[in-house]
C-alpha cells in the first residue's frame, strides 16, 4: 500500500471548529508511515494541522542544559532516558509555536492514536465550556476513577482525576497553559505525561474528556516503552523518591478534590435555580 500517495490523495473540507484552533502533530522525521497514516485521519476530519518534527532521542547529548538530570533522578528514580527527552522537548517545541502564534487554543498531537467517530464532536463541545479549564486531556493510558463534572456531548462529560493519569497522546491547552509548559517545565525533571499531571501546583485546571475520545495504542512499538527496565535503578534508587511521589500524590488528590467539590456544590446550586424558572413558566 503507498501511503505517500494515500494521505495526499484525501481531499476534505475544513472543519469550522479547525479555525478555531492550532493544532499540531508531533512526528520523527524518520517515522514516515506514522505521520502519513495521521495526516489521513486528521484530513478526512478536516482538521488543518501543522506538523512539529519531534526532536530525535537519537541526536541528544548529555549533559544536556534543558534536562536536570539530577532533578530527574532524585524525582524519577531512573538513567536518562534519551528517547523520553526527545519527547519532552518535542511537546515543550508545540508549546512554543502557540505561544507565537495568534491562537488562544491548541491541541497537541502525538502520531500513535486513533480517534472516535465523534472527535470532532466532542471539540466543538469543548470549546463552547472553555472558561471550564486550562488544559483537557482527550486521552489517557490509565484506567483510573474519572469523576464527571459537566456534560459535554449524549455521551461524555468533562471529569476530574484525583489520581496520577500517564499518557499525553492528545490534549487542548490555553495560552496561560502553555506559558507554563513553555517555561515552567524547563529543564525536564519528570517524564513529559508525569510533568503534565502537575499542573495543580501552578494552579492550572485539568480536565479530562471521560470517557476519552482518543486512544494512545494504534501503534504498539514505542521507542520509549522499548528496553525500559535497562533505565530503572532497582535497589540503586535514591531514597528521595517516594517521599516526592508521596507528596505529589497528596497535593495532587487535595487540589483536584477542592476543584471537584466546588463543581459538585456549584451544581446543585443551579439545579433548584433552573427547576424554579421552569415552575414559573
Amino acid at each position: 500500500m503507498n501511503m505517500r500517495a494515500t494521505a495526499a490523495d484525501v481531499v476534505s473540507a475544513v472543519h469550522p471548529v479547525s479555525l478555531r484552533i492550532n493544532t499540531y502533530l508531533i512526528n520523527l522525521d524518520r517515522a514516515e508511515l506514522r505521520r502519513f497514516r495521521m495526516e489521513r485521519l486528521l484530513t478526512e476530519m478536516g482538521m488543518e494541522f501543522e506538523r512539529v518534527a519531534a526532536v530525535d532521542g537519537v541526536g541528544i547529548a548529555l549533559p544536556c542544559r534543558d534536562f536536570d538530570a539530577r532533578s530527574y533522578q532524585r524525582r524519577h528514580g531512573r538513567r536518562p532516558n534519551h528517547f523520553e527527552i526527545g519527547c519532552y522537548l518535542s511537546h515543550v517545541e508545540c508549546a512554543k509555536k502557540f505561544l507565537a502564534s495568534n491562537g488562544e487554543l491548541a491541541l497537541i498531537l502525538e502520531d500513535d492514536l486513533d480517534f472516535d467517530e465523534d472527535f470532532i464532536d466532542v471539540l466543538v463541545a469543548a470549546l463552547d465550556r472553555r472558561d471550564s479549564w486550562d488544559i483537557l486531556r482527550l486521552s489517557t493510558v490509565n484506567r483510573g476513577r474519572k469523576h464527571r463534572v459537566e456534560p459535554l456531548t449524549a455521551s461524555r462529560s468533562l471529569a476530574i482525576a484525583l489520581t496520577r493519569e500517564k499518557g499525553s497522546g492528545a490534549y487542548l491547552i490555553n495560552r496561560k497553559a502553555a506559558g507554563w509548559i513553555a517555561e515552567i517545565l524547563l529543564p525536564m525533571r519528570l517524564p513529559y505525561d508525569l510533568a503534565l499531571d502537575m499542573e495543580f501546583d501552578e494552579g492550572l485546571r485539568a480536565c479530562f474528556v471521560d470517557p476519552v475520545p482518543v486512544s494512545q495504542r494504534a501503534d504498539a512499538h514505542s521507542q520509549i516503552q522499548a528496553g525500559l527496565s535497562t533505565y530503572r535503578l532497582g535497589r540503586r534508587r535514591p531514597w528521595s523518591v517516594l517521599p516526592y511521589r508521596t507528596a505529589a500524590e497528596v497535593r495532587r488528590f487535595a487540589a483536584r478534590f477542592v476543584r471537584l467539590a466546588a463543581w459538585k456544590i456549584r451544581g446543585r446550586q443551579d439545579r433548584p435555580a433552573a427547576a424554579g424558572s421552569l415552575s414559573k413558566r
